[in-house]
Formats: structure tokens, sequence, C-alpha cells
């Protein structure tokens, strides 16, 4: 049993005003709205972080099940409570603390804005306490972690939003938000791109649907909607169990993003390469560019960013190929109910020495890497299919035919060349040849399955204490 999330997005239309979209005006009461619930945020920040002791108190409850006391942390709910008291003037409470008013100093804010800077701020300070602590244990000099920062995307609670929905014409469709003026709060309809496709994600029934976000960029705005879904799945030991059981292993590289394979019954059944389409060159060729203009310019000025526009792209790009990868790798994974989706326990990749361009290049492929890893994760499990991480020790070195260690090799020309990047895979000792990304994916089953080389290695006897 566990949870399942994803974010299906509602964009604002802040297009030309002459064609139906948001005037300028409008935008510019998103833009203060943000900004004085960020300064609200920073208010309780600072508040919590004045009592940290709060924050870690133990209180007593009695259990639903057994009517048991039991001791447990404060909960989010209880902390906003007392906070409320703390800071917030009411009739039976009409004189919070002087040094921590927030009503005086945010008068007539919404209640529910109110409460959600306050759940952000609990997370924030709870978080910068817990990694603090965990830094004191290391008994590290260095790396402190620092405290936390206020700015968030607003959380727009009930009654704070509302949506107008046209079923005739879904392009007379509205956004009714309760922003800041500068001044007051009122409400004010914002035109909203929506889709069909919009309204089949919201309106799914096996998904629950949370509080949106209110995300503003440069140029553009969007309300995200977090939905969870309730997800039935088995445990890995119990599906180990299974003799008839279908693993799907994902090998994932530069050139071939990733290598599926799909195993039941010891055999190999389904084969399938995703390749980059020449994403790799087109990105290289960008970092080059990168490379260049920053050796022109010289230091970079400290606050400010270059080449803002090939980043966004370079960073699109990739978002892009590790969103379809993914959505190919949780397809295969649908045509087998209950299978287990394995990968390389891959956290350090080295960029090897080469030019700066080329370790930039090599940089990128590997956040490519881990995006296609946790989307293919979330899609999967979405679906009720486990994912499991191996030991990715030899898988491109052994053969996954006799377990013996190989070399890798490629042709260039009609040389055969030995070489560690080396497209192929060739074993001395059965004579198998193969792809080199197929070999590894077929490898990664067997380290699941303990197969091969990976045998389970015993531990060695406790040594026995002298005596006297």
């Amino acid at each position: 049993m566990g949870q399942a999330t994803r974010t299906t997005k509602l964009l604002l239309d802040l297009g030309e005003r002459t064609q139906g979209a948001a005037n300028t005006r409008k935008r510019a009461y998103l833009e203060e709205t943000a900004k004085i619930l960020d300064t609200a945020r920073a208010f309780y920040v600072a508040f919590f972080l004045a009592h940290p002791e709060k924050l870690t108190e133990r209180v007593t409850s009695v259990s639903d099940r057994d009517q048991q006391e039991r001791e447990r942390l404060i909960s989010p709910n209880e902390l906003l409570t007392w906070a409320e008291f703390q800071t917030v003037a009411t009739k039976e409470h009409p004189h919070p603390r002087p040094d921590w008013n927030f009503s005086e100093h945010f008068p007539d804010m919404p209640f529910t804005y109110r409460r959600s800077v306050i759940k952000d701020a609990i997370g924030k300070v709870r978080s910068y306490l817990s990694n603090l602590a965990n830094w004191r244990a290391s008994g590290k000099k260095q790396g402190r972690p620092g405290p936390p920062g206020a700015s968030n995307h607003p959380t727009l609670y009930e009654g704070a939003f509302a949506l107008e929905l046209d079923e005739a014409d879904l392009r007379q469709t509205f956004a009714r938000l309760k922003v800041y003026t500068g001044a007051t709060w009122e409400w004010h309809h914002y035109p909203v791109k929506q889709s069909r496709y919009f309204e089949a994600r919201r309106t799914d029934p096996a998904w629950e649907q949370q509080s949106p976000k209110l995300i503003l960029r440069g140029n553009s705005a969007a309300l995200h909607f977090s939905q969870v879904k309730a997800v039935q799945a088995k445990k890995v030991k119990e599906s180990k169990q299974d003799p008839h059981l279908v693993t799907v292993a994902v090998d994932l590289n530069v050139k071939n993003l990733a290598v599926i394979t799909v195993r039941q019954d010891g055999n190999i059944t389904k084969t399938l390469f995703v390749r980059d389409h020449g994403l790799d060159q087109h990105r290289y060729q960008h970092m080059k560019r990168i490379r260049k203009k920053q050796w022109l310019s010289g230091k970079a000025v400290k606050g400010e960013h270059s080449n803002r526009q090939l980043w966004q792209h370079v960073r699109r790009m990739n978002a892009a190929a590790a969103e379809k990868t993914s959505r190919t790798i949780a397809e295969v994974c649908e045509q087998y109910p209950g299978c287990v989706l394995l990968f390389e326990r891959l956290r350090k990749i080295k960029r090897g020495e080469a030019s700066k361009s080329r370790r930039l290049n090599r940089k990128q492929a590997n956040q490519v890497r881990g995006q296609i890893n946790a989307r293919s994760r979330e899609k999967a499990f979405a679906a009720g299919t486990v994912t499991v991480e191996v030991n990715p020790h030899g898988t491109s070195q052994y053969c996954s035919r006799c377990g013996a260690r190989g070399e890798r090799f490629s042709y260039r020309g009609a040389v055969r060349i030995k070489a560690r990047w080396g497209k192929l895979f060739w074993c001395p000792a059965c004579q198998y040849e193969a792809n080199a990304d197929f070999n590894a994916s077929v490898n990664v089953h067997q380290s699941f399955y303990q197969e091969g080389h990976w045998q389970r290695r015993e531990k060695p006897p406790a040594k026995k204490k002298r005596s006297g």
C-alpha cells in the first residue's frame, strides 16, 4: 500500500488583452500577492526559529485502535493552532504577544493564506533543524546548513480560489483568485488555457485533488494541481517468491538513453532500445558555445547569469528526452501487471579527463539519467509497479551468458579496436558477442536474482575475544 502523486497544470492566459487574456494590472496583482505572502512566511519562519523547542515537543495521545496512550511528536495542525494563538488577534484572544503580533503587521490577510504560510514555515524550519542536528552529529566543521528562506509558491486553499467552468465552451473558463492589489484583498477573474486533457485528468475519479499552487514565471503563470492516488503493490520479497515473476531492467546510457529488457522464466522475452536522436551531439555543440562565450567574457560577475537562453534550451531538451524515455519505460511496465522495475544503483558518475565543454556535456547527460530514473519511478508506481535499484558492479564488464569477464570493443572501419568506450561486448570464454548496453541490461536482471558473479557474500565469522 502506497501513495502516488502527480501534478496537473492549468495555464493562466497572460497574452494580449485584445485576444481575451488578462490585463497587465491583474498580472501585477499576482506579483503583489506572492510578495506579501513571502513577507508573511518570513515572519513565521523567524517566529518558529525563535521557538525551536516547540517544534520538537512530544505530546501524549490516545490511539483510536486500542485506546492506548502513546507519546508522539507534535503535529503540524497542533503547531498551527498554537502559532495562531500566539500571533493572531481574535475576539476570544484579542491581545497576542506584542513582539510577534501578526495581525498588526498584516491586517486583513485572509485566514486561508495565513494558514498556508504557517504550514510552509513549519515544514521549512523543521527541515532546517533536522539537517542542522545531522550536521552537528557528523562532527564536520564545514557544510553547516544555512537558515531557511522565505520564498515559495503560494498555496491556494479552499476559499482563496475557484474554477468557473463552461462545459459547452472550454474557452470560456476562468480562475477566480483572491489577490492582493497593494492595498486590499479582492477577487479577480483570470482567463485560463483549458484543454480536454486537463479536464480528463482533473475529473479522474482514481486521483484525489489537493490544493493548487500558484506558479509565477518571468512571462507566464499557472496553477499546479497536486493529485494523489492510493496504490496497491506487492512487496519485493513477496514478488520474488513467484516463479513466473516478470522483471523489467533498464540500462541508462548516453547515446542509448535506455535499453529495456523484459525477463520471465529465465528468458529475455522483449528488448527495446530508446535512442537519443542526436541529443548528445546537439547538446555538446551548445556546451561549446557556452564555453566560448564564458572565455570571451571573462570571470562572471557575482549574482549575474550568463547564457541564460542557451541554458534554458538545454534544460528543456533534457526534460523532454527524460519525459519521453520514462513514458516508454512506464508503458512497457503496464504491459506486465505485477512486474518489478530494475535500475542500477548509480549515485556518482565520474566525468573523466576532457575539455570543459565535454565535461559539461557529460554532467548534463548524467542529470538526464537521474531525471529518467525519477520520472520512471513515479509513472510506474502509479500503475502499481515497484522499482528496485540493484548492485551495478560489473554490469558492463561481465558476460551475461556465462558470467566470465569480457571486454568492450568497437569497429573503426574494418579494424577491431578494444576500448572501454566500445559499443560491443565480447566474451573470450564462451565467444559471446552482443551490444554492450544490451549485455549490461541483461546483467541487471542477474544482479537482482543474485546469479552469475553476483553471489551473495557470506559474513565472515566473528572473531573470538581473547580472555585475560
